[in-house]
């Protein structure tokens, strides 16, 4: 069984970039059981009802595709979860926990808020659920690359004389993903207590579930 531990995942964070060009080999055998695993394995833990949908096309075939510069996605996760005040952000940490095992699968993601299409996604969205987003998935054409941060005192300015492991995190936080890279998040530390806050602004409430499952794997605390 592949090594999909924290330890792995976090291994995956500086490696790990958005793609948006997949091939057109098909995630199957134990890359796709052992994924499908760690999805169940999540909505188990979180109460959500992610669903990995493979060999799906639909969803990334209107047009809206084309302005977001998809390629032949066939693959995604569908994130899906009760509604509530904090769904999003539950979305972004557990969505986030997934993209990092796929990537730890050999498969490579993007996060996918607006250029899909919500009507055309394989599984049914139950009364009192809502679709968030999707995580498109694959074998990318290309690895992707690193995205332009914000420097550790942008987003945690007393992070200089912290401890080591909030310094891990703020570091690992700083690699994760955000809408359009706007990296709307601030990070601090009081006592053993960390704070996260959302500066507001188009879904950073993902964004900072994301944020705090990059902290929470760097820090490894």
């Amino acid at each position: 069984m592949p090594d999909l531990s924290d330890e792995r995942l976090a291994a995956q964070i500086p490696l790990r970039h958005s793609v948006r060009s997949f091939t057109d080999r098909r995630i199957e055998g134990q890359t796709r059981a052992a994924l499908q695993r760690f999805v169940d394995e999540c909505n188990e833990r979180s109460g959500l009802s992610f669903a990995l949908c493979t060999d799906e096309p639909g969803a990334f075939s209107s047009l809206l595709v084309r302005y977001g510069l998809f390629r032949n996605v066939r693959n995604y996760i569908a994130c899906i979860g009760a509604q509530d005040q904090d769904l999003q952000e539950r979305v972004g940490y557990w969505g986030e926990r997934c993209v990092l095992a796929a990537q730890a699968l050999g498969l490579n993601s993007c996060w996918v808020g607006l250029t899909y299409s919500k009507k055309k996604v394989a599984v049914p969205v139950s009364a009192g659920q809502k679709l968030v987003c999707v995580i498109a998935l694959g074998y990318g054409t290309m690895a992707g690359k690193p995205h332009k941060s914000k420097r550790a005192l942008q987003v945690a300015p007393g992070v200089e004389g912290s401890p080591d492991w909030f310094r891990r995190g703020v570091e690992a936080a700083l690699l994760a993903p955000t809408a359009v890279n706007q990296q709307k998040f601030a990070i601090s530390l009081d006592g053993d207590e960390v704070r996260f806050q959302s500066e507001g602004g188009t879904y950073t409430k993902v964004d900072l579930g994301i944020v705090k499952a990059h902290f929470e794997l760097g820090a490894m605390r």
